[in-house]
């Protein structure tokens, strides 16, 4: 006798699932006061787009907000606290695609726009465009209005050491994470069922002047699709790019029938087989909370309706309800 299916799981009346980067090392090789602002910091931009969502708002707009909150803390790679270009500057890439349209905006080689994001959703809805990069994108962000600082601003103490490292031993850039982690990106699914993604880096350390990774790149690093996926990505952009990572777990899932999850395990293991690392978040219309890595860690937070808050930083961290969470049920 064969017993009936589970039944599906509830909807959320929204979502959003956020990442701070994936490529975390032993946690004994952290500062306990680093691994606390980093907790703290997914809990404050979980709460920007949670209180967009919960007013009725857009998925984009959520994942703007959150992912704003994330690129003005020095402690992740993106906006302020940018890793540096091997020039010692920091040039950013940020990405945004509304998933109802699959409309989508994108600069590369930004320097002076406080906030990347911002600047790519204004190519999306500014422009007829999708990507802008160096000088001209610099350009639009500032006739666009948007916020502008001087680049000095974005260079920290440690990102300054640790291109100071990176440039005296090269060899130890394929080792360590600190060297690459930190990007931010977030995905969300609204009341009325559309999804939207968003990614921001500052790239790696001791990249070339002008390099272009995987993060502003549409069907690399970030994708949404109302109807699949929306997918926000992490880890070694080159091997992200020739595995078309972001679309690629779409299209599974279009295309291929599989699972978010099933899609989402495959997708990684072609990027494992490209010799890349990192992770990814995904949601899907029914609001899923996914994600993956194959790296020792990703930090990455999740609110489903505001009712259930959760963070995690490694691998075999158990997803606990956050302490705002906890202190908002007592």
């Amino acid at each position: 006798m064969t017993s009936p299916p589970d039944p599906p799981a509830p909807i959320p009346v929204w979502t959003l699932v956020i990442h701070g980067g994936a490529g975390l090392d032993n946690p004994a090789s952290y500062p306990p006061d680093l691994v606390a602002r980093w907790q703290a910091a997914l809990e404050t931009a979980l709460v920007a787009g949670e209180d967009v969502l919960a007013r009725g708002g857009s998925a984009m707009d959520a994942v703007e907000a959150s992912v704003r909150v994330l690129e003005d803390d020095p402690d992740f790679n993106a906006g302020r606290g940018a890793v540096l270009t091997s020039a010692g500057v920091a040039e950013h890439d940020a990405a945004i695609m509304d998933g109802e349209t699959r409309r989508a905006g994108a600069v590369t080689g930004l320097t002076s726009t406080r906030h990347p994001i911002s600047a790519a959703r204004a190519v999306m809805e500014r422009t007829r465009h999708v990507l802008l990069q160096g000088d001209g994108a610099n350009a639009f962000a500032r006739e666009a209005g948007l916020e502008q600082v001087d680049p000095a601003w974005f260079v920290t103490d440690r990102r300054r050491r640790q291109l100071e490292r990176a440039l005296a031993e090269p060899t130890t850039m394929d080792t360590h994470a600190e060297f690459r982690m930190g990007t931010v990106g977030a995905v969300a699914r609204d009341a009325q069922g559309r999804l939207a993604a968003a990614t921001s880096t500052g790239g790696l350390t001791a990249k070339l002047p002008g390099r272009v990774g995987d993060t502003p790149i549409i069907g690399a690093g970030t994708y949404a699709d109302s109807r699949t996926c929306a997918v926000s990505g992490t880890g070694q952009g080159e091997a992200f790019i020739r595995s078309t990572a972001a679309v690629q777990l779409c299209q599974r899932v279009a295309f291929g029938g599989e699972t978010l999850i099933g899609a989402l395990n495959a997708t990684l293991g072609d990027i494992s087989n490209l010799g890349g690392d990192g992770g990814m978040i995904v949601t899907g219309p029914r609001g899923e909370v996914i994600w993956g890595f194959n790296t020792s860690g990703m930090l990455r937070a999740a609110s489903e309706g505001g009712e259930r808050r959760r963070v995690a930083l490694w691998a075999d961290e158990v997803m606990l309800p956050s302490r705002s969470a906890a202190t908002s049920a007592s």
